[in-house]
C-alpha cells in the first residue's frame, strides 16, 4: 500500500506539473508592441491584425495587452521604440523599415516582426530570408518593383488613351526608389511619359499644382504610409479634375478611387499574426524564415470609372478580385 501511495503520488506530480504550467499559460497577459507610422483610424491595418489574433486565441482585455506607438515623424523613430523596449513587450510588430531598424538598434533580445518592409537582407535587417539570425523575423510586403510596374500596365490597359502621367511620391523615393526606376522603364514601353508630382504631406498644393501644370491624364499614387493617410484627398483631386488614378491599397478604390493593384493586407496581417503567435509559444525569430507575400489583389470602381467615361475591358473584369458597382 505504501508503495502504491508513493507511486500514485510522484505519478500525481508528474501530471500535475504540466497541468499547472497550461494553467498558468493560459492565465498569461501577454504584451505585443506595435510600432507604426501613424495612428490614423481609417487604416485597415490595426482591425486586421486584432481579428487575426482573435482567430488564434488572443483578445484585447483578456489576455492580450496591444501597446500601440506611432512615429509621425521619422526623427522620434528611436525615442518611440525604446520606449516599447522600457515596457518590457513580449514581441514588436515594426510597420516599416525605419520603424524595424530603429526596434533592432533599440533591443537584442525582443523579438521583432516584420510587417511592411522592403528589401530586409540588402537595407541589413536580417541576414537572409532563409535564416534572418538575430531578433528579426516576419512578412515582406514590398515585393519588388514588377509589382508596381504591372500596376502601371493595369491602368493603361483601362485608360489606354493616357501618355502624361503624375508619379505621386516624395523627393528622395523619386530619386533614391528602384522601384520608380522601373516603373519609368515600364512606362517608356507603353508609350507614357512618367514624371514626378512632390507629395509633400499633409500640404499636396504642390503635387495637384504639377499635375496641373505638366497637364497630367493619369495618376499613379505611391504607397507611402503618407499618401494613404491621406488618400481622400488624392482621391477627391482626381475625381474634380476628371482623372484616372491607381493605388497600393483596396480601401482607396472603397472610398471612390478607381483602381487598386497590390498586395492583400487580410492574408499579409494574417500571417503576421501566426509569427506574433509562434513567438509568444517560444519559436526563436533567428529560427523563423522571412516571407514574402504571395496573394495580391485587383480591385476596380466601377462607379468611378463611369463617372470618368472610361469602359472597363472584359479581359481586366475578369482577372479582378472585387468589383465595387
Amino acid at each position: 500500500m505504501e508503495r502504491r501511495a508513493f507511486l500514485g503520488a510522484v505519478t500525481g506530480g508528474l501530471l500535475a506539473a504540466p497541468l499547472a504550467a497550461r494553467a498558468q499559460q493560459a492565465g498569461k497577459v501577454y504584451r505585443v508592441g506595435l510600432l507604426f507610422f501613424s495612428a490614423d483610424p481609417s487604416s485597415p491595418v490595426l482591425r486586421l491584425f486584432r481579428q487575426a489574433l482573435s482567430d488564434l486565441g488572443y483578445v484585447e482585455g483578456r489576455n492580450l495587452v496591444l501597446e500601440r506607438r506611432y512615429l509621425e515623424r521619422y526623427e522620434r523613430a528611436s525615442e518611440v521604440a525604446a520606449e516599447l523596449v522600457g515596457l518590457k513587450v513580449d514581441v514588436i510588430v515594426s510597420g516599416n523599415n525605419v520603424a524595424t531598424r530603429a526596434a533592432k538598434e533599440a533591443t537584442t533580445s525582443i523579438p521583432i516582426v516584420m510587417a511592411n518592409n522592403g528589401l530586409p537582407v540588402e537595407t541589413g535587417l536580417v541576414a537572409s530570408l532563409a535564416h534572418p539570425g538575430g531578433n528579426v523575423t516576419g512578412v515582406v510586403q514590398d515585393t519588388g518593383p514588377e509589382l508596381q510596374g504591372k500596376r502601371l500596365g493595369l491602368l493603361k490597359e483601362i485608360a489606354p488613351r493616357i501618355s502624361r502621367v503624375a508619379w505621386f511620391g516624395s523627393k528622395l523615393a523619386w530619386e533614391r526608389d528602384p522601384s520608380r526606376q522601373y516603373v519609368q522603364a515600364v512606362a517608356r514601353s507603353l508609350g507614357v511619359t512618367l514624371f514626378h508630382a512632390e507629395s509633400q504631406p499633409p500640404d499636396f498644393t504642390p503635387a495637384f499644382a504639377a499635375v496641373t501644370r505638366e497637364r497630367a491624364d493619369a495618376i499613379f499614387v505611391t504607397g507611402s504610409p503618407e499618401n494613404n493617410n491621406n488618400r481622400r484627398i488624392i482621391i477627391e483631386f482626381a475625381a474634380q479634375k476628371r482623372l484616372p488614378a491607381s493605388y497600393l491599397v483596396r480601401e482607396a478604390v472603397q472610398d471612390g478611387g478607381l483602381m487598386s493593384y497590390g498586395v492583400s493586407l487580410g492574408d499579409a496581417w494574417r500571417r503576421i499574426a501566426e509569427y506574433v503567435d509562434k513567438i509568444l509559444k517560444g519559436s526563436k525569430p533567428a529560427d523563423l524564415p522571412v516571407e514574402q507575400a504571395t496573394k495580391f489583389e485587383l480591385v476596380i470602381n466601377l462607379k468611378t470609372a463611369k463617372a470618368l467615361g472610361l469602359t472597363i475591358p472584359p479581359s481586366v473584369l475578369a482577372r479582378a478580385d472585387e468589383v465595387i458597382q
